[in-house]
């Protein structure tokens, strides 16, 4: 779930930081903490047990009275003399006290069964202390040697304060500067944003990545890609908006005098059929024309292709041969299929590869003389398609595959998008096609992979 949805990036990086940052410093503290009263207890612990050691090496026959004492160790702390260091008192084995610091020592109570560390109070005092109980070697003296447990706990207090108190002042200082580190890393951001904002839609200019975090990058160049697909897109809309418009004006105004023509022609029946005949032929032209539009526009619009399968090249142009025939047989034009290679396969759009191969067999059907022959040739590495017609100009073949470019002199009606047609499926495939005159007459289309 994500905190602070409603706050900019900035601000939640910082709130996450600060936040991130708080309890890695209360962390800190508590390890800290509880580490340096480890220490100083085994520190205070072994102070005590080095200063009963030293008490036990006193030679306690001299003493003569409870009254005497001698001064336990102080410490200076905040300037003054610290009364709670360490205070002690030494025992006869039946509880006489022989020995004390003349401070706290008096009133420690006699425990003639503890030996080594222990905790209680003094006498009349409710603060904890921390008591070493120590026998000495002859057994006749029981050496207690005790410490306040608020002194530990002030000595650590103190140790941790002077550790995590500049990181207090650091804390804010660190929040500061990153506000500016952030502020300044998302400049770049902030300046793709009024980029974006001022765009024109039909501007393609890529947007620029310098200064854009690595992280951004592949979003801006996401950006790059996609206005260039729609720039392409929009060019290509435009291209077909103008091309339907600039090729649909003649067949259109040709339908509407063929029209008046009928119209007109109510007493002259001969006349009117002429006219409904080629108003029929015109119907059939502006319909081609716009199914070969739609389908060029279509795959203008490809970058590759979908479901894809493997396609027998053998069974595809036989079915192709068989659906040219009838109108080749009309037309006075034989088909020929001939096979050198068989079990050819390729990855392919079957109904795309079909599209180019009837486009290829129609237009040499379409503009063939009467009497010629077709011939399909399948290779190892691609197909042909030859006729034996009279060919074209080499100033027509240089343009052959062009958009609506016919060769001039033809008869036959057509709108000049069949072979671009073949041209952008073959592209899309990734083959080639080649068009070319043949040498002993006629035009042929070569199909290569």
């Amino acid at each position: 779930m994500k905190l602070f949805p409603r706050l900019s990036l900035r601000v939640r990086l910082t709130l996450l930081f600060m936040l991130l940052s708080a309890a890695a410093w209360l962390c800190a503290s508590l390890v800290a903490w509880h580490q340096t009263t480890n220490k100083l207890d085994k520190l205070f612990d072994t102070q005590q047990m080095l200063f009963a050691k030293r008490i036990s090496a006193m030679d306690f026959t001299d003493v003569r009275s409870s009254r005497q004492f001698i001064r336990a160790p102080k410490k200076v702390k905040h300037g003054h003399l610290d009364e709670d260091v360490l205070a002690f008192a030494v025992y006869a084995i039946d509880g006489r006290m022989v020995m004390h610091d003349g401070e706290n020592g008096p009133f420690i109570p006699y425990s003639y069964r503890r030996e080594g560390f222990d905790d209680g109070n003094l006498i009349n005092d409710d603060d904890r202390w921390r008591f070493l109980w120590l026998t000495t070697a002859d057994k006749k003296y029981r050496i207690v040697v005790g410490q306040e447990w608020e002194y530990r706990e002030e000595m650590a207090l103190d140790i941790i304060t002077s550790q995590l108190t500049p990181w207090l002042v650091a804390l804010p200082v660190m929040f500061l500067l990153l506000i500016l580190l952030l502020s300044s890393e998302l400049r770049p951001l902030k300046k793709l944003t009024l980029t974006l904002r001022r765009r024109s839609p039909e501007d393609d200019t890529p947007l620029n990545t310098k200064g854009v975090p690595n992280e951004v990058r592949p979003l801006v160049d996401a950006l790059n890609h996609l206005f260039h697909q729609t720039h392409e897109m929009m060019n290509r809309e435009r291209r077909f908006t103008s091309d339907a418009a600039h090729e649909l004006r003649s067949p259109l105004t040709a339908l509407k005098v063929q029209t008046e023509v009928a119209q007109l022609s109510q007493d002259d029946a001969d006349a009117r059929e002429k006219a409904l005949s080629q108003l029929h032929e015109g119907i059939d032209r502006a319909t081609r024309l716009v199914e070969q539009l739609l389908t060029l526009s279509r795959l203008d619009s490809l970058d590759n292709l979908a479901d894809v399968q493997t396609v027998q090249l053998e069974e595809l142009l036989q079915s192709a041969v068989m659906d040219i025939y009838h109108s080749a047989q009309r037309a006075g034009i034989e088909v020929r299929l001939h096979l050198n290679d068989i079990s050819i396969a390729r990855t392919a759009q079957p109904l795309l590869l079909s599209l180019l191969v009837r486009n290829l067999l129609d237009n040499a059907v379409r503009y063939s003389p009467s009497g010629s022959v077709i011939d399909v040739t399948l290779e190892q590495g691609g197909f042909t398609v030859r006729d034996n017609g009279p060919g074209v100009s080499p100033e027509a073949l240089a343009r052959m595959g062009e958009r609506f470019y016919r060769p001039p002199g033809q008869e036959q009606t057509g709108s000049g998008l069949g072979l671009s047609i073949v041209r952008r499926i073959a592209s899309l495939h990734g083959m080639t096609v080649n068009f070319g005159n043949i040498s002993e007459g006629g035009f042929e289309a070569q199909v290569r992979w």
